[in-house]
């Protein structure tokens, strides 16, 4: 219990101000295959890292690079979920931070056709 109250007291204040959800983040992180953290500790210093990650301004690309470097996976989703889990329920003060570097990551729209482009529109639906 010291560890957690000194890496608590540790944290930069608009961390320790938002309330985080530890448990929703191992439920979370713990029902979606593809992580395999050995336990419940290592998921949490992995999500701190990330939420750490996101108080130094790292860019989001370089977060999603990192994630998937550590998971071993190029699933776009798979690193995008976890970041998004870790701010949301360990770091929420942060989101507005992450959200603004992730401004301009296109990872998962490039495979989204543009909406104006009549060609990759989906045929007419008949239900006759």
């Amino acid at each position: 219990m010291t560890g957690l109250i000194t890496w608590w007291a540790a944290l930069p204040a608009s961390m320790a101000t938002a309330r985080a959800d530890e448990i929703a983040y191992l439920v979370n992180v713990a029902m979606r295959p593809g992580y395999g953290f050995a336990n419940a500790d290592e998921a949490l210093r992995y999500g701190h890292n990330i939420c750490q990650n996101i108080a130094d301004r790292d860019p989001f690309d370089a977060i999603v690079d990192q994630v998937q470097s550590d998971l071993a996976t190029s699933d776009d989703y798979q690193a995008t979920y976890l970041i998004g889990q870790a701010a949301n329920e360990l770091c929420p003060a942060l989101i507005w931070t992450l959200r603004h570097s992730a401004t301009n990551h296109q990872a998962i729209l490039k495979t989204i056709p543009a909406p104006t482009d009549p060609s990759t529109a989906p045929p007419e639906r008949s239900d006759s």
